[in-house]
C-alpha cells in the first residue's frame, strides 16, 4: 500500500512538473508568434537581394546533399528549410509556432521554392504528429534552449531517421551562453547564467535579430555540453564529430566581422567558443 501511495505521489509531481513546463511552452509559442511577420519580411528581403544562403561553417560540412530528405527542426519562418532546397534537398520544415509555418509557407511561395513544405507542431509532440523517415535530421542557430526536454528531442531525432542517415546541428556554444552579453562586448567575460542551471531563465523580450524586439515572456532552457552529446547517445546515435568555434552568424554573438561574414570578439578571438556543430548517426 505504502509503495502505491508513493508511486502515485511520484506520478502526480511529474505530472504538473510536464504541465508547468508546457505552459512555458506556450508562452514562447505566443511571443515568437509576435515576430512571424517581421521575420517573414526580413528573410524575403535578404532572399531576393541574394544576401542570404546558410551559415558557411554548415555549408562545409554538410557537403553536397542534392537529393536528400532533410527534416528541418525549428524552422522558424522557413529561411534555412528553403536555403536547403535550394542546394537540391526535399525539406520539410517543422516548428512550433503556427504563424512561423504560415509565413514559411508564403516566403517558400514568393521564391517559388517547391521543394521544401513545413508542418507545425510541438517538438516534443512531432513523433505523434508527423510520419516519415528521412536521410538527414538539421537544427540551425538558436535552437536548442526553447527544448525542455532533450532526452525525448534526441529520441525525435532518432525516430527519423533512416539508418544510413544523419543528424547534424550547429548552434550557441553553452559555455558562451554563460557569460553576461553586454559586457562581452568590452571583451569582459563574467558569468550571468549558472551553467548547470535546470529551470528556464525567463525574459520579458523576444527577438531582435531579424526585427525589433517585443515585449513578450519568454523561457529559454540553459543546456551544457554533456546533456547534449549523452541526450543524442542514449537514444542510439554515435557522434561523428564534435566541432567549436569563435565566430557565429549576426544575431548569434560577436561585434566584427571576418571575411566570410561571421562575427567574433576581437579581444577574445581564439580565446572561447561561441558556437559548435555535431554531427551523429544511428549505431
Amino acid at each position: 500500500m505504502k509503495k502505491k501511495v508513493i508511486r502515485l505521489l511520484l506520478i502526480t509531481r511529474m505530472k504538473k512538473r510536464d504541465d508547468y513546463e508546457m505552459n512555458k511552452v506556450e508562452e514562447n509559442k505566443k511571443a515568437w508568434g509576435l515576430l512571424s511577420q517581421e521575420h517573414y519580411k526580413h528573410f524575403k528581403k535578404r532572399f531576393q537581394e541574394q544576401k542570404y544562403s546558410l551559415n558557411p561553417i554548415v555549408l562545409k560540412e554538410l557537403g553536397n546533399i542534392c537529393g536528400k530528405k532533410v527534416l528541418h527542426l525549428q524552422c522558424n519562418t522557413g529561411a534555412d528549410s528553403i536555403a536547403l532546397a535550394k542546394m537540391g534537398a526535399n525539406v520539410i520544415g517543422v516548428d512550433l509556432v503556427p504563424d512561423n509555418i504560415y509565413f514559411a509557407k508564403k516566403l517558400a511561395k514568393d521564391l517559388e521554392i517547391e521543394n521544401v513544405d513545413f508542418i507545425a507542431s510541438d517538438i516534443m509532440e512531432l513523433m505523434e504528429n508527423h510520419e516519415g523517415i528521412y536521410d538527414i535530421v538539421f537544427t540551425s542557430d538558436g535552437a536548442i534552449g526553447w527544448l525542455p526536454d532533450l532526452k525525448k528531442w534526441g529520441r525525435t531525432i532518432k525516430h527519423f531517421l533512416k539508418d544510413d542517415g544523419f543528424f547534424y546541428v550547429h548552434d550557441s556554444h553553452p559555455f558562451y551562453l554563460t557569460f553576461d552579453e553586454d559586457k562581452l562586448t568590452r571583451g569582459v567575460t563574467e558569468i550571468k547564467y549558472p551553467y548547470f542551471k535546470e529551470e528556464a531563465d525567463e525574459d520579458d523580450k523576444i527577438g531582435g535579430y531579424a526585427s525589433e524586439a517585443k515585449e513578450a515572456k519568454s523561457y529559454f532552457w540553459m543546456y551544457t555540453m554533456s546533456n547534449l552529446v549523452n541526450s543524442l547517445a542514449q537514444a542510439g546515435l554515435f557522434i561523428d564529430f564534435l566541432n567549436e568555434y569563435d565566430r557565429a552568424v549576426p544575431g548569434m554573438g560577436g561585434t566584427t566581422a571576418d571575411e566570410e561574414g561571421l562575427l567574433y570578439y576581437p579581444a577574445l578571438e581564439g580565446a572561447m567558443p561561441i558556437t559548435f556543430s555535431l554531427k551523429a548517426t544511428p549505431r
